[in-house]
């Protein structure tokens, strides 16, 4: 199998895993969050498909952070009562390691990368994985604690992303 294979197994993997736990939340506003993230990962499997065939195009950056900063403000001014188990906490912790690796996988594969085209997809989507990572990260603490995250807005660690995104 060979890297792009691999990306690809790896995105589609994510992709199913977001939508699957898109279709299990009650959460109108996490399953638009979890849609999002889905088709992000969509997107980077067709970027890596265009590489195998060596057809390799441009990866855009994507407001992903920024989209769900605005919905997670919009689930606190609507006081949206989420109710969790705790198994959930789990497989959004699950979700960030996958982010993690992919992450660390991109990152590798640019610095090897000899092709500066291939480098520069390799890298953005590394940067696009760390954006996901981010938000995860987000998630688990959301789940984790409910109330005082909405309550409290913590979205200074999203902030920092945000601002690069636009």
């Amino acid at each position: 199998m060979n890297i792009f294979e691999f990306a690809m197994d790896k995105e589609k993997y994510s992709e199913l895993y977001y939508r699957d736990l898109a279709q299990r939340s009650t959460s109108a506003g996490l399953k638009n969050i979890l849609t999002m993230l889905a088709d992000e990962e969509a997107k980077h499997y067709r970027t890596m498909e265009h590489m195998k065939a060596g057809t390799p195009r441009s990866v855009a950056d994507t407001p992903v952070l920024g989209s769900a900063k605005k919905i997670f403000e919009k689930m606190r001014k609507e006081a949206e009562k989420v109710d969790f188990h705790m198994g959930e906490v789990d497989l959004y912790r699950k979700a960030a390691k996958i982010e993690e690796e992919s992450k660390r996988f991109y990152s590798q594969k640019a610095q090897e990368a000899t092709d500066p085209t291939h480098k520069e997809i390799l890298r953005k989507l590394a940067q696009e994985e760390d954006r996901h990572l981010v938000l995860m990260d987000s998630l688990v603490s959301f789940v984790s604690r409910p109330d005082t995250y909405l309550e409290d807005a913590e979205f200074s660690h999203i902030d920092d992303y945000v601002e690069e995104e636009f």
